[in-house]
């Protein structure tokens, strides 16, 4: 499933050792990785809750 969409660097991501890194892709629904983990666990969101934790920021 990994290589069905593309996924982005978040901008907030780094910090001085740039260890705090998530990733997202937008498909069909929104899917949040940990950077350092690629073949990890994702999580998934619908586009509305996506949506609704951007504008709740």
């Amino acid at each position: 499933m990994a290589g069905d969409c593309t996924w982005r660097k978040s901008s907030y991501s780094g910090g001085s050792e740039g260890t705090a890194c998530v990733e997202v892709a937008f498909a069909q629904v929104v899917r949040v990785r940990d950077s350092k983990n690629a073949v990890g666990p994702e999580l998934k969101f619908s586009v509305e809750a996506w949506q609704g934790f951007i504008e709740a920021r």
